[in-house]
């Protein structure tokens, strides 16, 4: 199949035609800025003023539930949410039944990822069962394709594991991803500690147990000389911490999601379940610091925290609802509304470039023969996001019905090539 873009805008800082509007031409999988047929009849064309072209997206924390948890989602259902939000690979967690804590289960994902239109890539767990009591056998996962290494929903709590964990990794450049939770402080907290949530009678999480966590861990990597990548990083003062961190050299990269970017704790007034996430939505003025922190260049990519729930799990109290928000086909409008001054550039660095980079995974640069691993996507235009641009098995996402920006049109992902939009 052969597909011809016209006057598209190249958004790719690593090559020579970045910012460059040009005719892209796919075939057989392979990039070229000349057409190579003398009969375009048999091509899908593709002109949409505003038209922009990047390295494929890459987001670095879902959750697709299978095995076990199929009910939620499935490999098939969140791989089809995953090529709707302009996704050619996905990271997945190892919060299965069982859980992804041996090669055998990180075969399972390698094996079926195959014959889906997204390419999955598990993450293994730290810990056997990720109950963070004794190390998984993480070499033997990373031999059968796990690219990445966290326990996921459950951030590992002992700072002697996290030592064992990023020494093991270095054997062979690999990074463990934390959520930064510290639960000794913020278990039995079901939002932001502060005024809000002393005004709706609800326990909350202190803002200072992300801090300590991301504190320790960082202590951690610098004495270990390992990677780590915070996901779902939500306070200033850990924003501070990560700037001092990065500038010192250390091998420290973190990611934030589109939710904490648009939302604060005054916004779980009504009690929307769907606004129960962890880390929990934070002050105003920590979600400007969010905002900011992308911005200034100290985050380094975008994550979905794509986490399906059925019906059940959030259609019921606030106490007893299960943490989580599915995400990935509404996470690019979700980031472009509340950064409606990102640059093309800032796009593909934040939702290809970085994430490819951090976790060791090739991207093409957009240039003449290249592989043809894409996004296209327009970055501005307000649509409302619709119950039914959902491809998830869930629902639980409280961008339904809000303005978004921009919007994804297609993933190329070598002769694989999908239109969502026109």
């Amino acid at each position: 199949m052969q597909l011809i873009i016209r006057q598209a805008t190249i958004a790719d800082p690593r090559s020579s035609l970045n910012g460059k509007l040009t005719d892209l031409y796919i075939d057989n999988g392979k990039v070229s800025f000349q057409s190579n047929s003398d009969d375009g009849t048999n091509a899908t064309i593709i002109d949409i003023p505003g038209l922009c072209v990047s390295p494929a997206f890459t987001d670095v924390f879902a959750h697709f539930c299978d095995p076990g948890l199929e009910f939620k989602e499935s490999l098939e259902t969140g791989t089809a949410a995953a090529l709707a939000g302009g996704y050619a690979r996905v990271l997945v967690l190892p919060n299965t039944k069982p859980p992804i804590d041996a090669k055998s289960q990180v075969e399972y994902i390698v094996q079926k990822s195959k014959a889906l239109p997204v390419s999955v890539l598990p993450i293994g767990a730290v810990t056997k069962g990720c109950e963070g009591k004794e190390l998984a056998e993480m070499y033997d996962m990373y031999a059968s394709g796990a690219v990445a290494f966290s326990d996921g929903l459950h951030p590992v709590q002992s700072g002697q594991l996290m030592v064992k964990a990023l020494q093991y990794v270095k054997a062979f450049d690999g990074v463990v991803i934390q959520v930064p939770d510290e639960l000794s402080i913020t278990k039995q907290g079901l939002m932001n500690e502060g005024i809000i949530s002393t005004q709706m009678g609800l326990p909350g999480k202190p803002a200072i147990g992300e801090y300590l966590m991301v504190s320790r861990d960082i202590e951690l990597a610098r004495y270990t000389e390992s990677r780590i990548h915070f996901s779902g990083v939500s306070t200033a003062a850990s924003f501070q911490i990560i700037m001092a961190a990065k500038k010192e050299g250390l091998q420290v990269t973190c990611s934030v999601t589109p939710y904490h970017l648009n939302f604060c704790d005054e916004d779980l007034q009504q009690y929307d379940t769907n606004l129960k996430v962890n880390p929990p939505l934070r002050t105003r003025a920590d979600m400007e610091a969010t905002k900011k922190a992308v911005l200034d260049g100290i985050v380094d990519c975008i994550s979905s925290h794509h986490l399906p729930h059925e019906y059940d799990s959030k259609v019921c109290e606030f106490e007893y609802a299960k943490y989580g928000m599915e995400g990935l086909e509404s996470c690019f409008g979700a980031v472009r509304k509340a950064l409606p001054s990102l640059s093309t550039d800032a796009i593909a660095k934040l939702f290809a470039i970085a994430p490819a980079a951090i976790f060791n995974q090739e991207l093409p640069v957009i240039t003449e023969g290249a592989d043809a691993l894409l996004t296209l996507f327009v970055p501005h235009g307000e649509q409302v996001f619709q119950k039914e641009q959902i491809s998830s098995l869930s629902s639980n996402n409280a961008f339904i019905g809000q303005s978004l920006t921009g919007r994804i049109i297609g993933v190329v992902q070598g002769k694989q090539i999908k239109i969502i939009a026109q």
